[in-house]
Formats: C-alpha cells, structure tokens, sequence
C-alpha cells in the first residue's frame, strides 16, 4: 500500500497571513470596527473560518453570520494578493511524489478557497487528494479529515504523515495513527502537542522521506 503524506495548507504550504488579515479587517470595517494587526489575526488561524471570525470580531458576537457571508466576498476577492508558496515547497512536494509518496492537503479552509489557492500557485495537480473544511462533518484535530485523506489517496496510516504548523494537524495525525511532522516557520503553535520531526523548511521533510 502506497504511503501518503498529508498537508495542511496555510502557515505550512503557503504563508497566507496578509490575506487572510485582508478578508477579516475588510469585515471588520463593514461592521463599523477598526483593522486589528495581521500578526494578530495570524493568530487567530487553525481552526476554521467561523472561529477566525469569532476570534477576530469579539466586539460582535450576535453577527457571526452576516461576518462570515462579508468575510467569503472579501477574502475570495483577495485570496491571492499576497499568498505564496513557502521557500522550497514546490521542490520537497516534487521530491516525496517522486519517491513513491502519495501527496494529499488537509485543511480547515473551505474548498472554495483552497482550490483556487492551490491552482493559481501552480501545485493543484501534484495531490492526489485535497480534503478541505465542509468534507467532512468535523474539521481538525478531528482525524476524519485525515482519515478520508488516507483513503483518497489508497493509502494507510502506517508509514504515511502529517505536515502542520499547528496543534490541530497534531492533534488530529495522533488520533489518525500517522507520523506527525512539526513545520515551525509557519504561524501556528504545537501547543502541548508532540512531533516525529521539526523542520524549519520543508524540504527537510522530502529529505527525511527520500533518505
């Protein structure tokens, strides 16, 4: 059975900070609030959209909805602005394909901005899956996503990993039984999270794979 390795998409893929603090203080402003920092709203990342903007919108609480449907317009207009590949991403994706490894994303982002994303940076076609928030019934650290990730790509957990910056692709590669590799330039936390291996680049990953 072909190994897999999984990804997640921003702070590991791509750094997606600016846009993504684009969308919010777009919102932001439409609700009548000033723009908060984008290292802030960075912050508030991981863990799906709906809580981005409970995150980032604490002075509102009722207006979660009206938010999300601003926050869809704005961030779908400005999803690649500023977006790109990590350093040495393309490269390691290359690498671990090319040794046999199934490559999959999994992320919390809604499938609507993640396929755009992936296409427009020139990666879509080197997966041979992509699982995105609203796949599943639950988002990460649930392993759901992980695990429908693992069957697309006819792949098992054992010997297959997880790349994340974060605590919920831990998280969630625990509970799924997959290595978890820990991508500390991104600007997600580990949280009391543990890992099989960090890196500061992912080609460290395809080395480690290829080795």
């Amino acid at each position: 059975m072909p190994r897999a390795v999984l990804f997640d998409l921003d702070g590991t893929l791509v750094d997606s900070r600016a846009d993504l603090a684009t969308g919010v203080n777009l919102t932001r402003v439409d609700l009548g609030l000033p723009p908060l920092e984008p290292a802030q709203v960075a912050g508030f990342v991981g863990d799906g959209v709906r809580k981005l903007l409970t995150r980032s919108l604490p002075e509102c609480p009722g207006r979660l909805e009206e938010a999300l449907e601003l926050n869809r317009g704005h961030y779908g207009r400005h999803l690649l602005d500023a977006t790109r590949l990590y350093p040495g991403v393309q490269a390691a994706l290359e690498a671990a394909r090319a040794k046999g490894f199934r490559l999959a994303v999994v992320t919390n982002k809604p499938r609507e901005f993640t396929l755009p994303i992936l296409e427009g940076l020139g990666v879509l076609d080197l997966f041979s899956a992509v699982v995105a928030g609203g796949d599943c019934p639950d988002l990460k650290p649930d392993p759901k996503p992980l695990l429908l990730a693992l069957e697309r790509c006819g792949s098992g957990a054992e010997g297959s990993w997880i790349a994340g910056d974060h605590h919920t692709d831990l998280e969630a590669g625990r509970r799924a039984g997959v290595k978890r590799c820990l991508c500390r330039y991104g600007f997600g936390t580990p949280g009391g999270e543990t890992w099989d291996l960090a890196v500061e680049n992912l080609r460290e990953l395809a080395s480690h794979l290829t080795s």
